[in-house]
């Protein structure tokens, strides 16, 4: 199964980049949005930029649904 870069639905506070941007690299989102915040607030502020036009540009990724395991079989009885 190839990899896409999508927008996570699981795991976003805005838009879902930064999530979906560490589904794609296997990473913890969490740094991810620390490096986005820290570029930021050095004067970067093509990365908000950048940021907005991901938001534009990736797609959504198809939420994941979490279903319970079935109950287990009855044991029929000899």
């Amino acid at each position: 199964m190839s990899k896409r870069l999508t927008r996570t639905t699981d795991d976003k506070w805005i838009g879902g980049v930064c999530g979906g941007v560490a589904q794609y690299l296997d990473v913890d989102a969490n740094l991810i949005r620390l490096a986005t915040a820290v570029l930021t607030v050095l004067g970067f502020g093509s990365v908000v930029v950048a940021y907005v036009v991901a938001w534009i540009v990736m797609p959504k990724a198809a939420p994941q649904v979490y279903a319970p395991p079935p109950p287990p079989a009855p044991r029929s009885q000899p």
